[in-house]
């Protein structure tokens, strides 16, 4: 663990500190080209762009460009570290933004006092970019700030902590459950969690079959139900009637158990509480629920996933955002609805059940992939992905109305 230390440290010291940097677009060689590039010759699109502002995608780089913005309130699960503890995890995902989908990708931390600051700076430099990714915001503030945001930008915005962990759950979810046999419309699922990974996680599924009466959502206190008078409005929403108070209650019989809280928490003797041929999702990081060797032990007929690379079935939002983007982006839509994110589940979902090509099985590591218990959703070195995932997102976008443009000819072929 020490020299994992070491290596991370000196991972982001090394040869340049920080993961990423600027890059030049164009020629920046000659008088000629720096006459271009700034004055006089600027003047030309910025006197385009000012008849017509939606030149401003065609002659700047806001088309291709999300900006990664953070508080810093709830930083990996590390807790509140503050905005400049945030910057290295907002650098690397702007790192994946460019890795994965080429899109360019600026880091923002922001410093306020209250909520309504921290709307009122993102908000007033939205438009420089051609989308938001919200990162390491707290519950239940994080609910307020993307929904304030979505109503008064013009891009998209998207809380990846909420929707791209929703997006991968949704996905493996619905192919474990279909390998044990089971429907999710009338699956029991267990929910240790009840942030706005959990909340948003249970609707999706919600969306995608799930009856909210068959969930049952626990915190710090134990179940949430309808008698409880400590709810905020969220967890309302998943205020179950029911006399189940206990973990060891609510997992009594589950198919499902969705695991967004922290290490440990699922012990052998729970999980041989559950229904024949559960699914678990362990998805702390970087300690699951319940570690899959155990699981496994205590159960054979188990299907786990985890939020680790080392384990199947790693739950890793890589898997979605940088490609919901690149659709999002490549039809100018204004933002990203319901109808965007579950094509991106049946895409991903979809993927896993396909041939897996040899140039992913070595960067994966692995010698063969077969769509089965230990492979639900796709390894994230896959490079179908961006196709699939943005094409779907993309089509989505254009047939739900919230597009700019239509699909171009021979998209991602």
């Amino acid at each position: 663990m020490t020299d994992l230390r070491q290596q991370a440290l000196d991972y982001h010291a090394f040869p340049t500190p920080g993961k990423i940097s600027v890059e030049l677009t164009t020629a920046a060689e000659t008088s000629l080209d720096l006459s271009l590039a700034y004055s006089p010759g600027v003047a030309e699109p910025c006197r385009e762009i000012a008849k017509n502002p939606d030149d401003v995608y065609k002659y700047t780089g806001k088309g291709n460009t999300v900006a990664v913005i953070s508080n810093g309130t709830a930083i990996l699960g590390l807790g509140n570290l503050g905005p400049m503890a945030s910057k290295p995890v907002m650098e690397g995902k702007a790192l994946l933004f460019k890795r994965f989908a080429d899109i360019n990708s600026f880091d923002i931390e922001v410093k306020h006092q209250t909520t309504e600051d921290f709307i009122s700076t993102v908000a007033n430099i939205a438009d420089s970019f051609g989308g938001i990714n919200l990162e390491d915001i707290k519950a239940p503030e994080c609910f307020v700030i993307e929904k304030a945001l979505i109503e008064r930008c013009k891009i998209p915005v998207f809380h990846d902590d909420q929707h791209g962990t929703a997006i991968v759950t949704a996905a493996g979810m619905l192919n474990a459950l279909d390998i044990q046999g089971k429907s999710i419309k009338h699956a029991n699922i267990v929910c240790m969690g009840a942030g706005a990974a959990a909340i948003a996680c249970m609707e999706l599924l919600i969306k995608c079959g799930a009856q909210r009466e068959k969930i049952y959502m626990l915190d710090t206190k134990g179940v949430v139900h309808t008698r409880r008078d400590d709810l905020n409005e969220y967890k309302t929403l998943f205020a179950n009637n029911t006399d189940k108070r206990t973990l060891e209650d609510a997992i009594d019989g589950a198919d499902v158990f969705v695991g967004v809280s922290g290490p440990n928490l699922l012990s052998a003797e729970q999980l041989k509480l559950m229904a024949p041929n559960p699914v678990v999702f362990a998805c702390s990081n970087p300690d699951p629920e319940i570690k899959p060797e155990l699981a496994l032990a205590a159960r054979d007929d188990v299907i786990i996933a985890t939020g680790r690379s080392d384990y199947p079935n790693q739950v890793n939002n890589v898997l979605c955002f940088p490609f919901i983007f690149r659709g999002a982006l490549d039809v100018r839509a204004r933002t990203i609805n319901d109808e965007m994110k579950i094509a991106a589940v049946h895409a991903i979902r979809q993927l896993a059940k396909e041939e897996v090509p040899a140039e992913v099985l070595t960067a994966s590591g692995v010698e063969a992939l077969t769509f089965g218990r230990e492979y639900i959703i796709p390894k994230p070195m896959d490079s179908r992905l961006c196709a699939r995932v943005a094409k779907a997102v993309a089509q989505a976008a254009v047939d739900s109305g919230v597009a700019a443009l239509e699909m171009p000819e021979n998209y991602m072929a």
